[in-house]
């Protein structure tokens, strides 16, 4: 790397500069303040306005007519007023975060035929004086590219018109804190690792934060990629791939902001914890929040009223499972299962369909005889969610007409003669007076209403597709699918009686969860989102091909960017990287996708992703990043007693230095142990699913609920060889260590696992026992 230091008169010219251009963001946050003071009351006034406009008196029968057009148009002036003030006070925020350091960056670029050279300053915000002079670019702008990518020379870079070409003179790295220059350098490359250095030695915050100012080159790569229909990115632990993804959001939504907004892009979570962990890094850009969502929460929505089993639920109770239980999973949540489902749907006879009665006060309204019937005079050219919902909208009519005939009922006159002032509003609803051209088309329209209301609960069955038995139908596909001939009839029947039983008490493994949405939408037509415009999921080697097929499936305009580490995998047995991205563009079937991977760890000191990384057959591929810290520490002891009071002496040790101390667990039983035989001595928190906040000092929680999240210091708890005794337990290990970022202990309560003593034996240097 080329790098040199700059002479003082540059660094005065340049702190000039930032004194200049602080002052300028300062004058413009102050005129921008006084702006939003009056936007707010600008949006008291309306909303105070909209309140007194949408009162309606009720008391007189002239008073009932609702002026409907006022209020939506006073509704929409709140809208557009509560919108403004939001925008203006997101510009005050980001030049508050300017004012304490403007900017990161610095190119000097000479273009074709010019012979003055022009120098541009890099930030994560635009900033232009009062004469339109940009005074800082944007990260995400198009010659802000050069900054990440370019060597000093010719280079080129992307824009709307087409591909540019500029000499790059000059690149300037800086740090500013509060205003003030703390460490520049001209370099030929992005970044100087002794400004990732400075960054990388902080002590570890709440939450994370945005890393603009220290992209790497292939991080950018991931970053300003517009064309994949599948982007994979294979990061080993530490490498920086979630930050790359955040800011990848971010320049999608400024690159196309015309077009995408934060809504039409979905994030799928590890789980809560990492969801707040990462919420303040897109705010700090200038950028809203995208959807957030868990695969637990996911299908909890898909399946109202069934309690569905979590990734965190299997591995707590599954873990052990063996043999011809895990092949017969491992085929249900893969791709040729999903596409047996398919198959089946498209194929199904109408006879075969399980149509059940639409009940109404415990008698049929609908009987499941009458709903085939429907169905089945359809022509068969038809596809089956055609079909299904040709047929829904023929029962529907059907009501429609039971209730225009209901509506004229005694009951329903009788009714209406008691209703009070309130009920008689709640029935009108939006409806005016003066629509009704007599007396009895009030009534009728009343009478309806009413009607449709006593029947509800049997258009809520047909809005809801009730009218199918899709977890029947699921156990007739089970019954004549050819599971692999390892596995017996009796573990066939087995697996179709767990179901049923499961479904009869409410609940759902979640390895029928994704074969059983994809059977239920093809058979309804539903579940589909076309609106979203980008999906991107977290940790993607925890999740089956079965559950990613669905989505592709469920968002079928997205465009997907998958990112994980392979060897990072806790649910089941390490697979080979480039074995996984096989499978995964085998099973998205997309025109073009793009594979990056990232092989060097910022994380951790380089002693502790050495050590990780010799856990791993083929761990030599890590890079690990070159920053100072102290050895990895063994400790043995022979009892719990003596274990708990090591964790102890090591928690009280590390909190002098460290802010987050993370005792790092198996499972949550082991979690809940430590945590009540150290929490008095040590004021530890435990963690766990349903946290939404990581608090400081002592935290416990078992190994999958720290996924994406990195601490200070971490204690991988009872390493021992009873706990991981094999090979199947390398990935649960590399984890562990790799959530630290300056410190790690690792306490074995007996002999270590075999996976350590390798590692310690075959390099001592790599470890202290103590």
């Amino acid at each position: 790397m080329q790098l040199s230091t700059v002479d003082s008169n540059e660094l005065k010219s340049e702190q000039t500069r930032v004194d200049h251009v602080i002052q300028k963001i300062e004058a413009q946050a102050n005129h921008t303040q006084k702006l939003v003071d009056q936007a707010h009351s600008e949006t008291r006034s309306v909303e105070s306005n909209y309140s007194q406009n949408a009162k309606i008196n009720t008391f007189e029968v002239d008073d009932r007519i609702e002026t409907n057009a006022e209020v939506q148009q006073q509704k929409g002036l709140v809208a557009r007023a509560v919108e403004n003030e939001s925008i203006l006070k997101r510009q005050v925020a980001t030049y508050k975060q300017l004012q304490d350091s403007p900017y990161f960056g610095r190119i000097d670029i000479q273009d074709p035929g010019e012979t003055d050279v022009e120098p541009l300053y890099i930030g994560t915000a635009s900033f232009a004086d009062e004469h339109e002079n940009f005074l800082i670019y944007d990260w995400r702008a198009p010659i802000s590219s050069i900054y990440y990518n370019g060597t000093l020379g010719n280079v080129s870079y992307q824009t709307p018109a087409g591909k540019m070409n500029t000499d790059l003179v000059k690149k300037r790295q800086f740090s500013i804190q509060s205003g003030k220059i703390t460490n520049m350098f001209d370099t030929n490359e992005t970044v100087v690792d002794e400004i990732l250095q400075e960054v990388l030695g902080q002590q570890n915050d709440t939450y994370m934060a945005n890393i603009v100012a220290t992209i790497q080159k292939e991080q950018n790569d991931i970053i300003r990629d517009t064309t994949s229909d599948l982007l994979v990115v294979q990061g080993v632990a530490g490498s920086g791939k979630t930050s790359a993804i955040l800011q990848r959001i971010a320049f999608l939504l400024y690159h196309s902001r015309t077009s995408l907004n934060a809504d039409e892009i979905v994030l799928f979570s590890p789980n809560r914890l990492y969801s707040r962990y990462i919420s303040d890094v897109l705010p700090s850009l200038g950028e809203r929040n995208m959807r957030q969502i868990t695969l637990a929460d996911f299908l909890s929505q898909r399946f109202q009223g069934l309690n569905v089993e979590t990734v965190f639920d299997r591995y707590e109770h599954n873990s052990n499972m063996t043999g011809a239980d895990v092949e017969l999973a491992e085929f249900i949540e893969g791709p040729d299962f999903m596409r047996l489902v398919a198959n089946y749907v498209n194929n199904l006879s109408p006879d075969k369909i399980q149509f059940t009665n639409v009940m109404f006060e415990e008698k049929p309204f609908f009987k499941a005889t009458d709903i085939r019937k429907i169905y089945t005079d359809l022509p068969d050219t038809m596809r089956p969610a055609d079909r299904f919902l040709k047929t829904k909208n023929t029962l529907i009519k059907q009501l429609k007409k039971r209730l225009d005939e209901e509506a004229n009922a005694d009951w329903i006159h009788e009714t209406i003669d008691h209703l009070s002032n309130e009920e008689y509003n709640d029935l009108i609803g939006k409806k005016r007076l003066r629509a009704f051209e007599s007396y009895d088309d009030e009534i009728h329209y009343l009478g309806r209403k009413l009607a449709a209301k006593h029947f509800q609960v049997v258009y809520d069955a047909l809005f809801n597709n009730y009218f199918i038995d899709v977890y029947s139908q699921y156990v007739s596909f089970l019954n004549q699918v050819e599971f692999p001939k390892t596995v017996s009839s009796a573990a066939k029947q087995k697996n179709q009686f767990d179901f049923q039983q499961a479904i009869e008490y409410h609940r759902l493994r979640l390895m029928d969860a994704a074969p059983l949405l994809l059977m239920r939408d093809l058979f309804t037509g539903s579940g589909r989102n076309r609106q979203i415009q980008h999906i991107f999921i977290d940790e993607m080697q925890d999740y089956s091909l079965a559950q990613m097929m669905y989505f592709k499936h469920a968002f079928s305009n997205a465009k997907f960017t998958l990112l994980g580490d392979s060897e990072q995998a806790l649910f089941k047995n390490v697979e080979a990287p480039q074995i996984l991205l096989t499978h995964l563009k085998e099973a998205f079937n997309v025109k073009k996708a793009n594979l990056i991977t990232l092989n060097r760890s910022y994380r951790s000191t380089y002693p502790i992703t050495s050590f990780a990384k010799k856990l791993l057959p083929d761990g030599d591929q890590i890079q690990a990043f070159n920053r100072e810290g102290s050895l990895p520490s063994v400790v043995i002891r022979d009892t719990v007693a003596d274990g708990n009071q090591a964790l102890i002496a090591i928690c009280k040790k590390e909190l002098q230095t460290y802010g987050t101390v993370a005792i790092l667990t198996r499972n949550m039983t082991e979690s809940q142990h430590v945590f009540e035989n150290i929490h008095r001595a040590t004021n530890a928190n435990l963690l766990s699913d349903a946290d939404l906040a990581l608090p400081k000092g002592v935290l416990i929680m078992p190994i999958y609920l720290a996924k994406g999240l990195e601490f200070d210091s971490v204690i991988a708890y009872n390493i021992s060889q009873n706990n991981y005794p094999d090979q199947s337990s390398t990935g649960i290990l590399y984890t562990m260590a790799s959530r630290a970022m300056h410190s790690l202990t690792l306490l074995s309560i007996g002999a270590a696992s075999p996976l350590i003593n390798e590692v310690v034996n075959d390099h001592e240097h790599l470890v202290q026992i103590k």
